[in-house]
C-alpha cells in the first residue's frame, strides 16, 4: 500500500479560499440549457440580471441552497469529522445570512467579509444526463482583495485549498497561494471547469509549477490541461508537475499519482446518478480528510468515492444525513 503524505499526528485542518455564492438549481432540457448560452458540464460568467431572464424562462421551481467549489468541499470535510474553514467575501443580505448559517451547521469556521455588493449566484440547469451547465454572476465574490488574505488565514494548517475558478482573478490567486506558502502550508488545487483550464492555461502552468503540491482533475480538465486524451499519460503529466495528482474518471473511479506509484480505486456501486452538481468538490472532501487523518491513499480515494457517490443521489451538493452516515461507516 502506498504510504500516507501526512501522519495523523499533524495538523488537520483544512482551510478552502474561494467564491461564496449561492447555487440555483433547475432541472431543465438539454434544449433549454442551449437556449440559455450554457456550455455543457462547464461553467459560464453572466451578469447578474441575466440569471433573472433564465430564472423567467423555466417552469421548474428552483432549488437554492449554498454553493461554490471550496464551500462545497469544507463543508463535506465538516460533516465527516474534520477541521474546517472558509475563507471568502459575501453580501449583507439574506443569500449572504443563508450562506454564513450553513457554514455553522456544517461545523466549518466561517472567515467571511461582507460588502455592500449582493451575494454572488451560480445557475445550475441540470439536464436529462445528470449533467450540470452553470451560468455564474459573482457578486461579491468578486471583491475580495489581495491584502484581505494573509497567512493568518492558514495558522495551523495543513491544507490550503484553492478552488480553479480563483484562477480569473490572477492577483488574487498569486495572494493566496503566497500566503498560504508563507505559512509553510501544503497547496492543493481542484481545477474545476475545463473552461477555467483553457482560459487560464498560461497562468495556471505557472502557479502549478511554483506553488501546487496536490493537483485534482477530472477527465476533461486534465485533457485541456496536458494536451493528453490517453489517461495514464495524462495522469503522469500532472505528476510531473505537483507532488500528489489525481484523476477523477467519474462512474469508472479515480487514479492517484503519488510517489513514483498509481493507485487506481474502484467507484462506490449503487443507484444510478441524479445529479452531478458537487460531485467533484465532494469528492475532494472525503479524499483531502483522509490526507490529513494519515490515510493511504488506497482509503483516502474510498472515501472520496463513496462522498462523490452520495451527493449524486440528491439534487444539489447537500448530502443529507442518511447519506453521511452511510459514509461514516468508511471511518
Amino acid at each position: 500500500m502506498t504510504q500516507p503524505i501526512f501522519n495523523a499526528a499533524d495538523n488537520q485542518r483544512i482551510v478552502g479560499v474561494g467564491s461564496a455564492l449561492i447555487d440555483i438549481l433547475i432541472n431543465e432540457t438539454d434544449e433549454f440549457a442551449s437556449l440559455a448560452g450554457a456550455a455543457k458540464g462547464g461553467m459560464l460568467y453572466v451578469e447578474d440580471a441575466f440569471i433573472d431572464t433564465v430564472i423567467a424562462k423555466t417552469e421548474v421551481r428552483p432549488e437554492i441552497v449554498p454553493g461554490g467549489s471550496a464551500c462545497n468541499t469544507l463543508i463535506g470535510i465538516g460533516q465527516l469529522g474534520g477541521d474546517a474553514r472558509f475563507v471568502g467575501k459575501l453580501g449583507d443580505d439574506e443569500y449572504g445570512q443563508l450562506f454564513r448559517t450553513s457554514l455553522i451547521k456544517s461545523k466549518v469556521e466561517p472567515v467571511l467579509i461582507t460588502s455592500s455588493s449582493p451575494t454572488g449566484r451560480v445557475l445550475s440547469i441540470i439536464t436529462p444526463d445528470a449533467e450540470r451547465s452553470m451560468l455564474t454572476c459573482l457578486g461579491a465574490s468578486a471583491e475580495t482583495m489581495p491584502e484581505e488574505i494573509t497567512s493568518a488565514s492558514f495558522e495551523n494548517t495543513a491544507i490550503a485549498l484553492v478552488e480553479g475558478y480563483q484562477l480569473f482573478n490572477k492577483v488574487l490567486t498569486l495572494a493566496i497561494l503566497k500566503a498560504a506558502h508563507t505559512a509553510e502550508v501544503r497547496i492543493a488545487l481542484d481545477l474545476a471547469s475545463f473552461t477555467v483550464v483553457q482560459e487560464a492555461e498560461t497562468f495556471l502552468e505557472q502557479i502549478v509549477n511554483d506553488y501546487v503540491d496536490i493537483l485534482i482533475a477530472n477527465e476533461d480538465e486534465a485533457r485541456a490541461f496536458t494536451g493528453y486524451t490517453d489517461e495514464i499519460q495524462a495522469l503522469r503529466k500532472l505528476a510531473e508537475k505537483s507532488d500528489l495528482a489525481v484523476l477523477k474518471l467519474g462512474e469508472r473511479g479515480s487514479m492517484i499519482a503519488y510517489n513514483g506509484d498509481i493507485t487506481e480505486v474502484a467507484a462506490t456501486k449503487g443507484d444510478g446518478i441524479i445529479d452531478t452538481t458537487g460531485a467533484g468538490d465532494l469528492w475532494a472532501s472525503g479524499f483531502l480528510f483522509g490526507l490529513v487523518n494519515g490515510f493511504s491513499m488506497e482509503k483516502c480515494g474510498e472515501l472520496g468515492s463513496a462522498c462523490g457517490y452520495e451527493v449524486c443521489q440528491v439534487i444539489g451538493a447537500a448530502i443529507p444525513e442518511a447519506g453521511w452516515k452511510r459514509i461514516r461507516t468508511l471511518l
